[in-house]
């Protein structure tokens, strides 16, 4: 059987995806493009005890080039939309990372390039997969909880220490730039795919802004800002979805289902692991209370993100390769989306002052044309004269914050 040839482009959180390719038995990875070259020499150092050949790029244009069935979009979060609509167009297969565009404009092209091209575009929210709320999926669709009436997923992780490594003290990257709700489909991702249903109207909230400085110096270091997201679902059901920059540790994530009879959460301290179950018997307000660790496939124990990161390369090249589950469990563009607008929405709503904004169903053509246009969001190079606020009611940070950030990120260090 001929492998399918895959290039990854970003081999910093292309690692994962690069690891699995080169172990995968039905694919074969045959290129990398970072501009690091420090990353190249570790895929290189990789290729070279697994006996591979491994193209190395530096040059984008190149690596575009180079001969491949499919790609693996690694690059920065709000970039994936451009490069993902130019590979369908050339005809091949997609794989991108969080999250799918950057603009309602680019939503409706990507859509496009998907529907005209015929490849298969998968997107990479892990956690999707993760044991528990891979888990609640099966046992939603058992029907053990009923249809959904209220729903919560939590995604706090609080970045301040690690930024200098994540942002290298430019002004201009893409986490200095995004708006409170921006980074949403590690909250409602997991909701969309374990209930099937779509979003239809979001509200939007933001916290006060936390200005978290370095101790040693005092220095700031970056606005902490939570992002909140209040989505109704298409059969009436509420979702809460709340990520970014709170204070605890570790960081972790947390999903509530609440079903017409039954319920199912995580465990807020043991995310990864233990999760509780309750059913409703035949006689009201009594039933079965579980709490227990999901299984999970032996082929992703060790693998990232608590063996999360296994699931959507594995499931994109099986859904290219036509397979059943693939079909199933890969995310395909349509609720790609849905995750991903519902942010750029919400924020919408807030700048709107917490009005409910309608989610459009970019499955339907006749819904796209009110967008192909809207270039808003906060990234100048892209909104033109467009553009919105990246923080609303703060000074912005001044270039001191920079060049400390810049310099620990080149002396490889973290913020203390």
């Amino acid at each position: 059987m001929q492998k399918i040839k895959v290039g990854v482009f970003g081999a910093g959180r292309g690692t994962t995806m690069i690891n699995e390719l080169a172990n995968h038995h039905e694919a074969e990875l045959v290129a990398v493009c970072d501009r690091a070259r420090p990353l190249l020499d570790k895929v290189k150092e990789m290729a070279t005890k697994k006996n591979i050949s491994v193209a190395l790029y530096e040059d984008f244009e190149e690596f575009f080039a180079h001969e491949m069935d499919a790609v693996v979009l690694a690059n920065f979060a709000n970039e994936h939309a451009p490069y993902a609509i130019r590979f369908l167009r050339s005809g091949r297969h997609v794989l991108s990372e969080v999250l799918p565009c950057e603009t309602m404009a680019q939503a409706v092209e990507l859509v496009e390039a998907v529907e005209q091209s015929g490849k298969v575009y998968a997107y990479a929210e892990n956690y999707c997969y993760m044991r528990n709320t891979f888990e609640m999926r099966r046992r939603y669709e058992a029907g053990d909880i009923g249809e959904v009436q209220y729903a919560e997923g939590e995604y706090v992780h609080d970045c301040s220490s690690i930024w200098p490594q994540i942002t290298y003290g430019d002004p201009s990257h893409w986490r200095n730039l995004k708006h409170a709700t921006f980074y949403c489909t590690h909250g409602l991702g997991p909701i969309l795919t374990i209930t099937g249903l779509r979003p239809v109207q979001v509200v939007g909230f933001e916290s006060n802004a936390n200005l978290i400085r370095a101790y040693k110096n005092d220095m700031p270091i970056v606005y902490g800002i939570a992002g909140l997201e209040l989505v109704t679902l298409e059969n009436g059901a509420v979702v809460k979805s709340i990520h970014g920059y709170l204070k605890r540790e570790p960081w972790g994530h947390n999903y509530q289902i609440y079903g017409k009879r039954g319920m199912m959460e995580t465990d807020r301290w043991d995310c990864n692991n233990k999760m509780s179950a309750y059913i409703e018997s035949g006689k009201l307000c009594h039933g079965d209370l579980t709490h227990y660790t999901p299984k999970m496939e032996s082929a992703a124990i060790g693998t990232g993100h608590g063996g999360s990161d296994y699931f959507p390369t594995h499931y994109f090249i099986q859904k290219i390769l036509g397979r059943p589950d693939g079909e199933k469990y890969s995310i395909d563009v349509y609720t790609a989306l849905d995750m991903g607008i519902s942010g750029i929405l919400a924020y919408r709503s807030i700048l709107a002052g917490n009005q409910p904004v309608r989610i459009p169903n970019l499955r339907n053509r006749e819904e796209r044309d009110a967008y192909r246009n809207d270039h808003a969001c906060t990234n100048p190079a892209v909104a033109g004269d467009q553009l919105l606020p990246v923080l609303r009611g703060v000074e912005p940070l001044p270039d001191e914050t920079y060049e400390y950030v810049r310099q620990l990120w080149k002396d490889g260090k973290n913020a203390e």
